[in-house]
């Protein structure tokens, strides 16, 4: 049955994993996104979700035919997809939007780099043709980030009829680092994303970064016309947070913090060990605020969720390392046999970051550059006694947030060590109402919502 509301996203809403009788189990994705999506799909008569098969399970399961309602996984050769996951879209497009290239260095864009693209092509390509498959005259199909930057053009000369709208989930790269790009890679990049209907970003900047790199070249700026570029800054779903936040097992969770903090006063943040998101430079920050306000010696914790991200990458897995390392130098230097300055935690433990938001007085987030940085929006939400959020104007949330935010410039450790104390310092009363209309704005635009608005503003 052909479908008339489809989504195409690189991680579907279910990973499969084999048992011990050689058998399938299914289990559902977590997070606020895959969420709000199935939600929001659920309420849609017939929807598709097209995704890669990630593991090797997931790969099986394809093989046998074993299939969950409105799912639909794709076995893409394992070379292939790696190559385009690993090889293009993580270390490359996600470097150029994000601005992270040490340019004496990289990139290079040599034979192999090519090779990878045709990888990415391929892999945009399998998903273009199920979702041509799979769609139902005049179908609206929503696209997600840039792992399938490709595929609206791609699925536009498969399916003309179709009502295609595409949504970046990180920033778009400035026109003076996307000409950073072989010429013709960038051409058909942005002629790619120029497939769509309607072109979705977090933010207004980043929507108009796209239109600025889609004029530097004729072609592609003629095109720009018949597409709508429009700012859908995601939020949160407070009701779904604050019922995950209130679990007995992150009561438990919380206990075991209060107990290792004590009365003290903590800075709270919870990352992804992604370049991105600035980690060694907030830590750099705190060791400043301990140097120069001694006052807070011993009476202030920071907690610092930052889970290791892409270690199959090397510069992650050396990024990862220097955060222990420098968390490490931290507490040799200050920690006495009563107080741990900083206490790290490497596990993706989601219960462990709720119960940490629960008891934030401040909320340090401080990534150089991102889409939207969802931390700034769940903390506030959930918070108890109310926090402060020290952002810097880097984060998606910046233009929404900040303000009610202290805001800092993320490369300047100096001004981010004295927001912390500023912000340790701020009076409750004060705290307790910027983190009331924090938590609004949060909640403006959840995913449900959020997702919901695309789907209309396809069919105008």
């Amino acid at each position: 049955m052909a479908s008339q509301v489809l989504v195409a996203a690189n991680r579907g809403p279910l990973s499969y994993a084999l048992t011990a009788d050689g058998g399938l189990s299914a289990r559902r994705g977590g997070g606020g996104l895959v969420s709000g999506l199935s939600a929001a799909l659920a309420r849609q008569p017939g929807a598709l979700w097209i995704c890669a098969a990630l593991s090797e399970a997931d790969r099986e399961a394809v093989r046998r035919g074993v299939s969950e309602p409105g799912v639909r996984m794709l076995d893409i050769d394992p070379a292939v997809y790696d190559d385009a996951y690993n090889g293009i879209a993580n270390s490359v497009l996600w470097f150029t939007h994000h601005h992270l290239y040490d340019s004496p260095r990289t990139p290079v864009f040599d034979a192999a780099f090519r090779r990878k693209w045709d990888s990415y092509v391929a892999y945009n390509r399998a998903f273009a043709e199920a979702l041509a498959e799979e769609a139902g005259p005049g179908a609206a199909v929503l696209v997600q980030d840039y792992h399938l930057a490709l595929v609206p053009g791609q699925l536009r000369e498969l399916r003309p009829d179709l009502r295609i709208g595409h949504f970046t989930h990180t920033p778009w790269a400035s026109p003076d680092v996307l000409r950073m790009l072989p010429d013709a890679v960038r051409g058909e990049l942005v002629r790619g994303m120029l497939g769509a209907d309607r072109l979705g970003f977090h933010t207004r900047e980043w929507a108009d970064n796209f239109t600025a790199g889609a004029e530097l070249d004729e072609a592609t700026a003629a095109a720009l016309g018949g597409v709508e570029v429009t700012a859908y800054p995601l939020g949160v779903d407070a009701d779904e947070l604050r019922a995950l936040a209130h679990r007995p097992e992150v009561d438990d969770k919380l206990a075991g913090l209060r107990a290792e903090v004590g009365d003290r006063k903590t800075i709270v943040r919870v990352d992804r060990t992604e370049l991105s998101k600035n980690i060694l430079r907030g830590l750099l920050a705190y060791r400043e605020l301990l140097t120069t306000r001694p006052e807070w010696r011993g009476r202030v914790v920071h907690l610092a969720s930052a889970y290791p991200s892409r270690q199959d990458l090397a510069v992650y897995r050396a990024y990862t390392e220097s955060v222990a390392e420098l968390a490490a130098e931290i507490n040799a230097e200050f920690g006495t046999a009563d107080w741990q300055p900083v206490l790290v935690s490497v596990q993706d433990d989601f219960a462990r970051s709720l119960a940490a938001y629960r008891m934030a007085d401040v909320a340090l987030v401080n990534p150089v550059r991102d889409g939207m940085n969802l931390v700034a929006k769940e903390i506030p939400v959930v918070s108890e006694a109310g926090c402060v959020l020290v952002l810097s104007s880097g984060a998606g949330a910046y233009a929404e947030l900040r303000e009610d935010a202290v805001t800092v410039n993320p490369y300047d450790v100096t001004a981010t060590a004295e927001a912390l104390h500023a912000a340790l310092s701020m009076p409750e009363g004060e705290r307790a109402e910027r983190t009331k209309r924090l938590a609004a704005a949060a909640v403006a635009l959840p995913p449900a919502t959020w997702f919901t608005a695309q789907l209309e503003d396809l069919h105008p």
